[in-house]
């Protein structure tokens, strides 16, 4: 790979369907290379970053040598990797967390960016990991990256997405460090207030509400298309200028909503969303009715089919009697409308649910490039790949990357009143 007048390298492991990755291209990063284990948000991330090499494989299976190999960096220096291993040994008493299996993913990311050896590294996860007993794990993730030759920002920063621009509460750990003789970055300063805080606080942006997130989008009940399909050409209201930010059109009134398939509710479920107030939450379904004042709460993804594949709360439209659709949910997560997700409400939900919102994403990966200090122009207009990619079931998925089917676990549905709606 050419590096004279190119932009800077970026590998992103345990890349879902891509939040931290488009955070990454839009501070001007060059995503070279993406791993991740589900062949579902594989493939929806290989739709979304065409130029990128999509690897669907485990990070527990492959090494550094393998991520050149398999993409166009061959020997070029990488300038970052990032990525949010998950976790979950935490509480481990008289013996290094870093032993426990639950959490060889974290020390295959340490291992990864050893072999790599970009000039920065970005570690992203869950901001529990900054409370009690959990905290032994993260000083142990910082004394290994120190024995591999990496400086760590040991003043590490829990970010909340609502502070960069993003209108939902999402707290995010972010750990940075620097290869030794490059300069460690600083973490990014608050850039926006919450909505209707006084700006004479310094700030010249307030956060947007849900409702300059979505009032612009069309009523998806609206369409009976949208009960087969998750997309139809559809009328625009106008939009604010945060909505208008994620716009992708041809500049007019009539564009193409994706990721919008319609969730069935029965009418006495619709009569008591109608029934919520904003900001309160439904007492039976526990749904939280957004308040189109205010900011959403956190979009959560659920739990994974080996985990009981249960579906997590949807927050309530805030004048619509139903859930926000997939759409909706990635507008309060400040994905572009051209980024699209699996076309079955229960994966699209989910790859939602799992990723870093792009603009904190962003925020972060402008730090980096502060150091690195090699940003381009755009490269002209998105490109992106085949729908066929969003319609794959896991077989299919698999197939296409030559892994096994069930490298995720099925999903076990014990009867109708378990199954998801897809």
């Amino acid at each position: 790979m050419q590096r004279n007048g190119e932009k800077p390298i970026g590998v992103d492991l345990f890349a879902g369907a891509g939040g931290l990755s488009l955070g990454f291209e839009q501070a001007g990063f060059h995503l070279a290379a993406a791993v991740e284990y589900d062949p579902i948000h594989a493939a929806t991330h290989e739709y979304n970053f065409p130029n990128c090499s999509t690897i669907c494989r485990s990070v527990a299976d492959i090494d550094g040598d393998y991520i050149r190999a398999h993409s166009k960096i061959g020997k070029a220096d990488v300038d970052v990797v990032f990525g949010g291993a998950p976790c979950q040994g935490f509480s481990m008493i008289g013996k290094r967390a870093l032993d426990d299996p639950r959490n060889g993913l974290v020390y295959h990311f340490v291992r990864i960016v050893s072999e790599l050896r970009p000039k920065y590294f970005i570690f992203e996860n869950v901001r529990g990991l900054t409370v009690g007993e959990h905290k032994k794990f993260l000083s142990e993730i910082i004394v290994e990256f120190k024995a591999k030759g990496y400086k760590v920002q040991e003043d590490y920063r829990v970010l909340n997405a609502v502070n960069f621009g993003v209108p939902q509460d999402r707290q995010r750990l972010f750990l940075m460090g620097a290869r030794r003789g490059q300069r460690l970055p600083e973490y990014p300063s608050q850039t926006h207030a919450l909505p209707g805080a006084n700006l004479d606080l310094g700030f010249t942006e307030t956060t947007p509400t849900v409702w300059e997130a979505l009032g612009d989008l069309p009523e998806a009940d609206d369409y009976e298309e949208l009960l087969k399909r998750d997309w139809v050409e559809a009328d625009f209201a106008k939009p604010s200028p945060y909505a208008k930010s994620l716009r992708f059109g041809s500049g007019k009134s009539r564009y193409l909503l994706t990721s919008s398939r319609r969730t069935i509710h029965t009418p006495l479920s619709k009569k008591r969303f109608r029934d919520t107030g904003p900001g309160e939450t439904e007492p039976v379904s526990r749904f939280l009715k957004l308040d189109p004042d205010g900011v959403c709460n956190t979009i959560r993804a659920g739990t994974a089919s080996d985990r009981g594949a249960f579906t997590s709360p949807r927050p309530i439209h805030p004048f619509s009697p139903r859930c926000i659709t997939v759409r909706e949910a990635a507008r309060l997560h400040s994905y572009p409308d051209w980024f699209r997700f699996h076309v079955t409400k229960w994966h699209g939900f989910r790859q939602v649910g799992n990723s870093v919102p792009p603009l904190l994403g962003e925020a972060v990966a402008s730090k980096i490039m502060e150091q690195v200090g090699r940003k381009s122009e755009s490269e002209g207009p998105r490109t992106l790949g085949d729908s066929l990619l969003l319609e794959f079931n896991m077989s299919d998925a698999a197939a296409r990357y030559g892994v096994a089917a069930n490298v995720i676990p099925h999903r076990i549905r014990k009867g109708e009143a378990e199954k998801t709606n897809v």
